[in-house]
């Protein structure tokens, strides 16, 4: 289960985030209008988004830990996902948009920048993005930090790619070949652009899957299935059947076990037990959880 200490340490980097998305906004956009590339800009909008955002998340966070009421009996959980479903197609669209503005430059002969200030903001960017980047994936438990820090380490990848681009505008000026060199930006932009719309996709993908209840991670399944079997084989249970998904920080577990004739499951007070044994189990994971136990001797009523 999540402790308090857990949650306050979400929300802090979750801030930590906003506050660098800040900083990278009011950076990056001075930068690129005074070296003239739209990559920089680029970079700036797409932080200025990010803090619009990453405050969505941070009021996701505080409504999902508020627990069930009568209005949410399941829990607030289900608010990450959509959550992380809406940045991640609001950040698809600004890849988009970005990469009709890089090939309208394109077309238009390429963009004049001042490469060198272009490459000192690239180094910059670099090394700010890889720190937080560090810092949101090694303190973040939610699915929420989770989600910012792919945003920031996908964010510093193309930084890098950016840094390689701008190293190869500084030499092609160098070497007297500027009007090549204009149309490294506007390339950079839509190829920077299509990159990074991986992460959306994929953020949507699974923001989805718990949106509409799908079965839970590969490797979360598999451990609920060998917690489920493990109690099965422990109390002789003729067999399991178990439905899972996985909504926010919340895993909710179905299971039905159907009871032979050589159980030791043979009361209700007996099925207390198995319920016991399996919350342990359930628990050592580290899901919060919602868990249904049901016992028959007919398997019928547990397909």
């Amino acid at each position: 289960m999540e402790t308090s200490e857990t949650g306050g340490r979400d929300r802090r980097l979750l801030l930590l985030s906003v506050w660098a998305s800040a900083a990278f906004a009011l950076i990056s956009s001075v930068w690129g209008v005074l070296s003239g590339s739209s990559m920089i800009v680029f970079d700036g909008l797409s932080s200025f988004a990010s803090i619009g955002l990453s405050m969505l998340a941070v009021f996701a966070l505080r409504t999902s830990r508020r627990g069930a009421d009568e209005r949410y009996p399941w829990g607030r959980e289900s608010w990450e996902p959509v959550v992380v479903v809406v940045k991640a197609v609001a950040l698809a669209a600004l890849c988009v948009y970005a990469v009709v503005g890089g090939i309208t430059d394109l077309v238009a002969g390429g963009r004049e920048v001042a490469t060198g200030w272009a490459l000192a903001y690239a180094i910059v960017a670099t090394v700010a993005g890889v720190v937080v980047t560090v810092l949101m994936r090694r303190g973040g438990r939610s699915d929420l930090v989770r989600a910012e820090a792919a945003e920031w380490f996908g964010d510093t990848l193309l930084s890098v790619g950016v840094l390689l681009g701008f190293v190869i505008a500084v030499v092609l000026v160098a070497s007297g070949r500027p009007d090549l060199a204009a149309y490294v930006d506007p390339a950079m932009v839509v190829v920077v652009s299509l990159a990074f719309l991986r992460i959306p996709a994929r953020l949507i993908g699974g923001g989805m899957r718990e949106i509409l209840a799908m079965a839970p991670p590969a490797q979360t399944q598999a451990e609920l299935d060998d917690a489920v079997e493990a109690v099965r084989e422990e109390f002789g249970l003729a067999e399991a059947f178990l439905r899972a998904s996985k909504v926010g920080a919340r895993v909710d577990v179905e299971v039905d076990y159907v009871v032979g004739e050589g159980s030791s499951v043979h009361t209700v007070a007996d099925g207390d037990v198995v319920r016991q044994a399996l919350h342990d189990r359930l628990a050592a994971l580290g899901h919060e959880r919602s868990v249904v136990v049901a016992f028959t001797t007919d398997r019928r009523w547990a397909l």
